[in-house]
């Protein structure tokens, strides 16, 4: 297995000859709306794509979404709708998310309707696991979307966490099955209003913890309402031990976990 990072939640997943197109954003810099309106009021995204990016999404053979709808660009935007739509790639979403996806002409496979209980992927198995994407009144606005548990004979489990806050339902599917490889949101994300709406520096240390695999970090420098940095992150890892299992890439870097 390999996983490169491309910027913010966008990576490819490498499962023997599939290439999986995790949850792409793919405009230039600046050409999304802020997140914020009355601090750090920058246009998204804050970065451009890597140098590598359009090398690495030629090989690509499938797309994976967590969640798309409310205005969620920073998972799905128009470039990568666009780019999806011109290619045909096969793009994986749950029933929720299928006749908005395939209304804009996207070459849509829903899990099924039972998508909570494993699924046939790629010769293995997927099933979702449910995000809480912020909780109280932003909570109620959000669009919370899935994370996904892949298992494929030969290579190692893996958690993609999809945005989401450490709940007991993380908890229990962490301690539950033991993914070798998780990937987590960590940068904190928070509106000018209300609190973190993903995971930050304490619950990715303490999802480390729990986690007796090893746990990639993402979501990180590349959207103006994500505070958390690499450095803050790998610091806070190092201070609480965690740091040899606790990945933080950067965007193009490749990370082979195989």
């Amino acid at each position: 297995m390999k996983i490169q990072q491309i910027r913010n939640a966008t990576i490819i997943l490498e499962l023997g000859p599939h290439r999986i197109l995790v949850d792409p954003m793919l405009a230039r810099k600046g050409a999304l709306p802020p997140l914020r309106v009355f601090s750090a009021r920058q246009r998204n995204p804050l970065v451009e794509l890597p140098d590598s990016a359009a090398q690495a999404l030629e090989s690509v053979t499938h797309c994976l979404i967590t969640h798309c709808q409310k205005g969620h660009f920073d998972h799905l935007d128009r470039a990568a709708k666009r780019w999806l739509r011109e290619r045909q790639i096969p793009v994986i979403c749950t029933p929720h998310d299928a006749p908005y996806l395939a209304a804009r002409g996207l070459n849509v496979q829903p899990l099924p309707e039972d998508h909570e209980a494993p699924s046939p992927f790629l010769g293995g198995w997927i099933r979702t696991v449910r995000c809480t994407h912020g909780e109280g009144l932003i909570g109620k606005l959000m669009e919370h979307g899935v994370g996904y548990l892949i298992e494929v004979s030969g290579e190692p489990s893996l958690y993609l966490a999809g945005d989401t806050l450490l709940t007991p339902t993380v908890r229990e599917l962490v301690l539950q099955h033991q993914p070798r490889i998780s990937v987590v949101p960590a940068g904190g994300a928070r509106f000018d209003v209300g609190n973190d709406i993903i995971m930050g520096v304490d619950d990715v240390l303490e999802f480390t913890r729990l986690s007796l695999g090893t746990v990639v970090a993402n979501h990180l420098e590349a959207i103006s309402h994500c505070p958390v940095t690499r450095e803050g992150l790998a610091d806070a890892a190092t201070e609480a031990d965690v740091a040899h299992r606790l990945l933080i890439p950067a965007d193009g870097q490749v990370l082979d976990l195989s």
